[in-house]
């Protein structure tokens, strides 16, 4: 047989390697036992790096024209047709794997001839990617028959990395996004339903602006209606301290307008802060401005500095009534008198303007924005018992009295018998109330509620009352009067000697008789007369409706001294004010009857309605026919010769009256000087009117200023009131009846 070529095509078993485009026919495959195609000896076998292998089929006649049957084996060519076969040899371990595989399938005899081909490939269709080149492939050494093929390890194809689970990141994601989301709504609920109010409130605080509005106070009327203080509108100057670009230069400016130094104006422009940490954008400059004045200052237009409606207290008759009336403050508050006594009643209660408003240039009221304005309620009106000439007539008179006076002080009452209502309450020295500042404190009391004096003898007409109506004397009751008597370690003497004779009642009275009035008190007893002391108004405020009314005091019957015997029923030793002594002599004029002393006639509403003042307390004190004696033997004062208060005597009427000389007390202490008083009424067969005058001369006695000024005060008095003299006589008097 002749030699083979040496084919490179042809393996080391005499095959020759054919190629897929071979028209020859494929063995059947020995694995499937499907028949091949073109008579096909060999096929191509993929190795996992992508050789091919040629292995030749034992026993097997090549077919074909032309030459040995040969295959091109390809990957995509299997016995099966399945296209992932290849990939199936790939994990079966390549060329190795799919020759173990040929063996386990081939007959024993025939597992060293068989060669392993690859299923033929698919037909290939037009949208198959073009076949990959054939790759030429070297001829391997033939495997010696006594010697085995080596076998590959098996490898245990590594398992794939685990991946995390997603299912679980997506729940965590999901929840965190729901409790955020339910964080969120649940803090709007809050600040939507249970916040509301605060965060509202706090944003409406922000910019809502707050204006006063002032109550007009009530006036203050005379018993006719004539004004004696009320209310007009004014303004007043504010500063802003953040807006005040230079405060040196701006209190400059106001300081001739307003009056008030510069320096004091610098001082209130001075930046402040308020309690809770913020800038102070308000302060007063000046209150009560007058309109004319402020629109100056708006002139100017001075930055930081505004104008605002005010009202001020307006006094017309200046010093008229000024310790009855007192004043006010700027902002309207009663400070002293009768302004700080009713100061509820004349307040008022002010308004308010609540609204919203912009920032900066924009600080003017919100256009359909919150607005709401309670107005003011105006002050209710006092109308006095005072009648205001009368008043001014009594204050002429005792000024021009007290002008003999250096450094002293006075007071006169004049009182409505039956009434109670005190016509004038005069007081020396006085001020101007519309100008309070500057005015000494002194010389702003009400001498007649406030001067603590020792009465003196005006008190001795209380001491013969008691002793009438306790039966002790008549009217012509007559006594021996020695020229003094002691009491305890103290003489009391007479300035109008007895020299022991009998004296009649009223000429113990028309000469002021101390040792009279004690042997009558003597009978008395101390504890009836503390008793008709306390009836006729002594020893507790009288309630005539002053602020600040002193009391005085009386001595209790347990402190008496030996000397007190004598002292107390001369009116010493007794603490009263003059609005108390006319009290109780009111009551003599009055058949009597005690009348507490008022000045509230009535109060007039803001609508007008009126409201009469408190009845005053009444109680009786003497019968009608003792108090008509009484009235009677005091008429001895201003009619018998020589009598202590003949320059009292008002011609055309009768008078009856007392005088007094005591001594002023301050904190209980005796002041130097001494009191002279007169309490007189007139006319004293039917008293109209009665009216006390006290006065207190630190250098000597006072008697030249009392009698004569309340001759005057009397005789204005009745003709201002219209009273007609009865002409009847004043009973005639014997001091010393035979």
């Amino acid at each position: 047989m002749p030699p083979r070529s040496e084919d490179p095509r042809r393996d080391a078993t005499g095959s020759r390697r054919g190629s897929s485009r071979d028209g020859g026919r494929r063995d059947a495959d020995p694995r499937t036992g499907e028949p091949g195609v073109g008579g096909i000896s060999g096929a191509r076998a993929y190795t996992p790096r992508g050789r091919t292998v040629r292995e030749e089929r034992g026993g097997l006649p090549r077919t074909g024209g032309g030459g040995a049957a040969e295959q091109r084996r390809t990957p995509r060519s299997t016995r099966s047709g399945d296209p992932f076969r290849p990939a199936l040899q790939v994990l079966d371990g390549g060329r190795a794997g799919a020759a173990r595989a040929a063996r386990r399938a081939a007959p024993a005899a025939n597992r060293s001839g068989v060669v392993r081909t690859v299923a033929p490939r698919a037909p290939r269709t037009p949208w198959d990617e073009p076949a990959a080149p054939r790759r030429r492939t070297v001829p391997r050494t033939p495997r010696r028959p006594d010697r085995p093929a080596a076998r590959r390890p098996s490898r245990k194809p590594p398992r794939p990395p685990k991946l995390a689970d997603p299912r679980l990141r997506l729940r965590l994601g999901t929840v965190l996004t729901l409790a955020l989301f339910a964080t969120i709504g649940i803090r709007l609920v809050f600040l939507q339903a249970v916040d509301t109010p605060a965060y509202a409130g706090g944003g409406v605080a922000d910019r809502t602006r707050t204006v006063d509005l002032p109550a007009p106070r009530g006036a203050i009327y005379d018993r006719t209606g004539a004004l004696l203080a009320h209310s007009v509108e004014a303004r007043y100057v504010f500063a802003d301290p953040t807006l005040i670009e230079d405060a040196t230069a701006t209190a400059r400016a106001l300081s001739p307008l307003l009056g008030i130094p510069a320096s004091k104006l610098t001082e209130q422009m001075r930046p402040r802060k308020l309690e809770n940490g913020n800038p102070s954008r308000f302060q007063y400059l000046a209150r009560g401005v007058q309109i004319a004045t402020a629109r100056q200052v708006m002139a100017l237009e001075l930055p930081g500095i505004g104008v605002h409606r005010d009202e001020r207290r307006e006094v017309p008759g200046g010093d008229l009534a000024a310790n009855l009336i007192g004043f006010t403050s700027q902002d309207m508050t009663g400070l002293e008198g009768l302004e700080a006594r009713y100061d509820d009643v004349l307040r008022g209660v002010d308004g308010k303007r609540v609204y919203e408003a912009g920032l900066g240039d924009l600080a003017a009221p919100i256009p359909g924005g919150y607005s709401r304005t309670t107005p003011p309620k105006p002050g209710s009106s006092l109308k006095l018992t005072i009648d205001r000439d009368l008043q001014y007539m009594v204050q002429v008179i005792l000024s021009r009295r007290m002008a003999q006076v250096h450094g002293g002080t006075a007071a006169a009452v004049v009182m409505e018998v039956g009434s109670g209502e005190v016509l004038a309450q005069a007081s020396h020295p006085t001020y101007d109330a519309a100008k309070p500042i500057p005015s000494d404190p002194v010389a702003r009391e009400d001498v007649a509620t406030s001067f603590v004096v020792e009465p003196g003898s005006v008190h001795k007409a209380i001491t013969f009352g008691a002793a009438l109506q306790e039966g002790v004397i008549t009217p012509e009751t007559t006594l021996p009067i020695a020229n003094s008597i002691t009491k305890g370690d103290t003489p009391f003497s007479d300035t109008h000697p007895a020299n022991g004779r009998r004296m009649s009642v009223p000429g113990m009275l028309a000469y002021s008789s101390n040792v009279g009035t004690i042997t009558v008190a003597d009978k008395l007893g101390p504890e009836r007369l503390i008793d008709y002391q306390r009836r006729f108004g002594l020893g507790q405020p009288t309630g005539e409706g002053m602020p600040g009314e002193a009391g005085g005091r009386l001595l209790p019957a347990e402190e008496w001294s030996d000397s007190s015997h004598g002292s107390v029923p001369i009116g010493h030793s007794v603490d009263a004010t003059p609005l108390q002594m006319a009290a109780a002599y009111a009551a003599i004029a009055n058949d009597g009857t005690y009348v507490q002393p008022r000045l509230i006639k009535e109060v007039v509403g803001p609508d007008g309605k009126k409201t009469p003042g408190e009845a005053p307390v009444t109680r009786p004190v003497l019968s009608p026919q003792n108090a008509s004696a009484l009235r009677t033997m005091l008429e001895a004062v201003t009619t018998v010769d020589d009598a202590t208060g003949t320059l009292a005597a008002v011609p055309g009427f009768r008078v009856a009256g007392k005088t007094g000389t005591g001594w002023r007390l301050v904190d209980g202490k005796k002041q130097r000087g001494e009191v002279s008083s007169f309490i007189g009424m007139a006319p004293a067969e039917k008293p109209r009117y009665v009216i006390a005058v006290f006065v207190y001369d630190p250098d000597s006695g006072g008697a030249r200023v009392a009698s004569p000024g309340f001759s005057e005060m009397m005789s204005y008095t009745l003709r201002h009131f219209r009273v007609a003299p009865t002409g009847t006589p004043s009973p005639t008097f014997r001091v010393f009846p035979g």
